[in-house]
């Protein structure tokens, strides 16, 4: 039986008399391992924004969990994690506080003082930045004093420890090189068990390397705010990419 649990229906947004989505209907399903393709402008970051709720669309309905996302809790949008194009980091905190800022839906006030003092406890953090291939000498520099590549990993391991259902992932792979790609993009789509870690088993992530494909279930390819394909990964054809790119 298939358990839909993102569903947008005749979802279009509008901004400054642009027309960004276009009347896009989707349905992302447990345990889906989705790469959205398409190029730059395409519509791919927003459609995550309009998935993890950030935006609300001009027209249509998004559903989380079968429910209308904009009657959702707090507690229930926090199934959904996102890793930003543009990271989001606090530049101002060291990269283990930056991680414990993806705890902050799930934790209480005393919780983000005792983070904003860095007098918080930083074990769990620390393992999920050992996950993401970082070394424990950067751990409590602040973010504006680590590499590009080392700012992306921080970044992916602030939403993974939100311990989230689902992962929205926008470019996640910039700035890093071919060996730690390879190794993050596996982490991602494993849904074992990594070091008593439960991670996201439903994942959609925007790509623009096609070598990337690999271990991806379902292929979506957007182009000029349409979604133009929605394939089982190895339906996908040549034919098919030359439709958006």
């Amino acid at each position: 039986m298939i358990n839909t649990l993102l569903e947008l229906k005749g979802v279009t947004y509008e901004y400054k008399n642009n027309i960004n989505l276009n009347k896009v209907n989707l349905q992302i399903n447990s345990g889906d391992k989705i790469a959205l393709l398409g190029k730059s402008g395409a519509g791919k970051t927003t459609l995550i924004s309009i998935l993890n709720g950030t935006i609300k669309p001009t027209e249509g309905n998004v559903k989380l969990f079968n429910k209308d996302f904009n009657k959702l809790n707090l507690e229930q949008k926090s199934k959904i994690s996102t890793i930003w194009q543009d990271l989001r980091l606090i530049e101002d905190l060291s990269a283990e506080q930056n991680v414990n800022c993806g705890l902050l839906r799930k934790e209480n006030f005393l919780f983000a003082f005792k983070n904003l003092l860095n007098i918080s406890s930083f074990d769990k953090a620390h393992e999920y930045l050992q996950l993401c291939y970082l070394n424990k000498s950067i751990y409590s520099k602040n973010i504006n004093k680590i590499s590009g590549g080392q700012k992306q990993r921080v970044a992916i391991a602030r939403s993974l420890i939100q311990g989230s259902e689902i992962l929205l992932a926008d470019e996640p792979f910039n700035n890093l090189d071919p060996k730690l790609t390879s190794n993050l993009k596996d982490l991602l789509l494993t849904t074992k068990i990594k070091n008593k870690i439960k991670l996201p088993n439903t994942i959609l992530i925007s790509l623009h390397r096609l070598d990337l494909l690999d271990g991806f279930n379902r292929v979506i390819g957007i182009k000029d705010g349409k979604i133009l394909f929605d394939l089982d990964k190895n339906k996908l054809k040549k034919s098919d990419l030359e439709k958006i790119y």
